[in-house]
Order: structure tokens, then sequence, then C-alpha cells
């Protein structure tokens, strides 16, 4: 697969992002390609590629089947979208080429529920590639993550590889919903070494980072609190208010107080609640999430805003429902697999900078496939690939740097490749 190949395959998937479960038309493009492109062993699909119990963050069924119908408009296998249907979305590649240890490398392929920017100096509008599904864009390079781990497996394919090379096509990264389902799946249980890839993280192009570290734990939780309606007017006293509780919960959350061993964040992302400026509301909801350098930190945030939450509620007698959501632990890249990345990518060309080292500073649920491995004996690292992005990560005018593509495909197939001869 050439460069050129690539870059319009990461069109193709930028024109049309699909946020967490609802990758249908992504699934089934790579699926496409993967077929069209490369003679594989196995090729496991929706349901066959994960563990389904353990998918978290999953949209509601009205949400999941407009999606899969405005996938159904494109030309694409209508068997493998059938397979995908309900949001059992993702893919596992498995490419046999002797003996030797088991590789896994894992991409990510879901988009973000946000607008695009719409400008002329916004490359993928200027060029004809900007998103056709309004409301959802790939503001985080998971289009260039899903075309990279094609164009890596077909390079290994071409190559001297010794061993089985299986590449993790995960869904919902973006909701940390998607990687404990493959990392409790059975095609993760005999990967002896695993390569995890992001590109950006605000590493210009021609710049590596052989392994990432500083992954923040974290959890998502929802807290409903339920009071009592009354006129705030005439009966104020008879009322009991849920926003008030509300209120209290999110001053107190961010109240908790920092550890000394490490870094601790919790963020009420979404407060919401009432229905009238003379009713007292009877009802209201936080969405937040807490983070932890450790998973263990991540925990003791966890419990201390779950008793703000409690505490809140009993103050303003209310009541309140928490609900646990999608959650990732922390992890670390092994230095065995940070030195061969690094003197790979040393070789590549439009590679001029390799730092050995960085720390991430956010959230990724590729720490449940790295620790799976690592607990089971192998080895495993995250890889960063400079690009150059106009827009931050998340923003409207995220865009990637398409040499970039070229660069991570061709450092992944070598370091995957090295990794068989050293490991025989």
């Amino acid at each position: 697969m050439t460069d050129e190949t690539l870059v319009s395959l990461r069109r193709d998937l930028h024109r049309k992002p699909e946020p967490a479960w609802r990758e249908f038309y992504t699934t089934a493009r790579i699926v496409e390609e993967l077929e069209s492109r490369v003679d594989l062993d196995e090729l496991h699909v929706g349901r066959d590629a994960i563990a389904a119990e353990h998918r978290m963050g999953v949209p509601d069924e009205a949400e999941l089947t407009a999606w899969y119908e405005q996938a159904r408009e494109y030309d694409v296998d209508e068997s493998v979208l059938e397979s995908l249907e309900g949001g059992y979305t993702g893919a596992v590649a498995v490419l046999e080429k002797g003996e030797g240890p088991t590789v896994g490398l894992r991409v990510d392929i879901d988009g973000l529920p946000r607008a695009e920017a719409d400008d002329g100096d916004h490359a993928p509008a200027a060029k004809g590639f900007r998103s056709e599904h309004e409301g959802a864009m790939h503001a985080c390079g998971h289009d260039a993550h899903a075309t990279i781990g094609i164009g890596a497996l077909e390079r290994v394919a071409d190559s001297d590889f010794s061993g089985t090379l299986k590449v993790f096509f995960q869904p919902a990264e973006e909701v940390v919903g998607g990687g404990k389902s493959m990392a409790k799946s059975e095609h993760i249980r005999d990967v002896d070494h695993l390569l995890a890839l992001h590109i950006g993280l605000d590493h210009p192009t021609g710049e590596v980072v052989a392994g990432i570290d500083g992954f923040l734990a974290v959890r998502h939780l929802e807290a409903t609190f339920s009071g009592e309606p009354a006129h705030a007017g005439g009966h104020p006293e008879q009322g009991r208010n849920a926003v008030q509780a509300m209120a209290t919960a999110v001053q107190n959350c961010y109240a908790i107080p920092r550890h000394s061993d490490g870094a601790t964040r919790v963020n009420p992302g979404v407060v919401e609640g009432g229905s009238a400026a003379n009713v007292i509301p009877e009802e209201a909801r936080i969405v937040a999430e807490v983070r932890g350098e450790t998973t263990e930190l991540m925990e003791y945030m966890h419990d201390r805003a779950e008793r703000v939450l409690k505490s809140a509620a009993e103050m303003h007698d209310c009541e309140v429902e928490i609900e646990i959501g999608a959650a990732a632990p922390s992890a670390t890249s092994d230095q065995e697999l940070v030195d061969i990345v690094a003197d790979v990518a040393d070789g590549v060309a439009g590679v001029e900078t390799i730092l050995e080292r960085d720390q991430l500073g956010g959230s990724e649920d590729a720490t449940f496939l790295m620790r799976e491995v690592q607990q089971n004996g192998g080895t495993a690292c995250y890889v960063g690939v400079g690009t150059d992005h106009p827009g931050g990560h998340h923003t409207a005018t995220f865009d990637v740097d398409e040499p970039s593509i070229g660069h991570a495909a061709e450092t992944l197939a070598g370091a995957i490749e090295r990794i068989g001869l050293e490991h025989e």
C-alpha cells in the first residue's frame, strides 16, 4: 500500500466519522481494505472481535439504529454491516508467518461528536474531505490510526517477519469504552508483545516518541439527585431542592484534597436540572470524571467523589443514584520495546527526531490491552508519531499532516519485524 493510497483511505474515513460504538461504515471499510490487500489467516469482526459483555459507554438503541441506517446508504458489504448491528463494532486481523512470537498492534477507529471547521484555511474543507456527518468529526486522528494499522499490516505481510501479527482495530476509545472489551477477548491471550499508537500529541511531523507513559487512570460516573417540587415563591419550604444538592456536590468535588503520591483530577463536566425559575427543582444530574496518575490514585478520587455526592444529597434532604461508567487504568511502556521502536524509527525516511519517552498527561483505554499483555508475562509499548496539527486534539480545526501516516506505518512495521527477529 503506497503512501498515496494510505492518504486516500484516510481521507475517505475522515469524510465519514462515526462516534463510539457507531463505527459501522468505518469497520466495514476497514474489512473491505483488509480483504482486498492482505492474505489474512483470520479476520474477526463485530461480536467475534470483542468480549461484548465488557463494552462500556454504549449509546441507546435509537442512536445506534440511526447511525446503522446511515451506514447502509453507503456502498459497503451488507453482510459485514449485519454482523455489527447493535453497536458491536471493531475488528481483529490475524497474519501468521511461521514460528515466532505473537505481536499485537492496537489502533483505535472512532470519531468525536463535534462539528468540524468549514472555512478555507481548514485543509479537509479546502481539499474536499471535510466530514459529511454534521456534528461528528475525526478530531483526534483515529482516521489516520485505522489507516496506519492497515498500512503496517500490509508492510509486515511483505517483510521477513517471523511469527503471528494481530492488529486490533478498536472501537470506542473516546469514551474509554472499547479497550476493555478487546482486552478481555480471547484474541489478546496469546499476545507476547503489544504496540499501541497515537499520532500528534503536540509532537511535530518527523518526530517519534518511542515510549509514552504518564497515563492517568480514569473513571466516569453519573449522579442523579431526586427531591420534591414546590412553588418557589409561595411555599419554598415544602420543596427538596435537587439543584441545591447538585451545586453543593460540584463545589465539594473540587475541594477534594490532592494526594502526595501523584497527580489527581476531578471534573463535573455536565451539570443540569430544573424546569422553571419559579419551581423548586426535584431532579438534577451530574456527569463527572475522576483521574489519577495511578489506578490507586484514581480510586482515591472516586471514593471521595462518591462520598461528596452522597453527603450533598443528605445535606439537602434529597436522594442520589450514582451510576459508574467507563474507566481505564494507568500503564507503563516496557523499555525493551521502547529501545526497539527508537532504533527502527532512526532509520525511517522523514523521521528527524526521536524522543525515548514522554508523558501523555491524559487517559487512554489502550492501557487495558497493555496491562493484560503485561500481566500475562509479555511486554507493551505506546508509541507516539508526531504530526503537525493546526488545531489541538478535539478541536474543530484538528487535522493530520499526511506524510506522518507513512512515518507511522514504516516505524510500526519495522518494529514488529524486529520483535519477531529478536524473539524467535
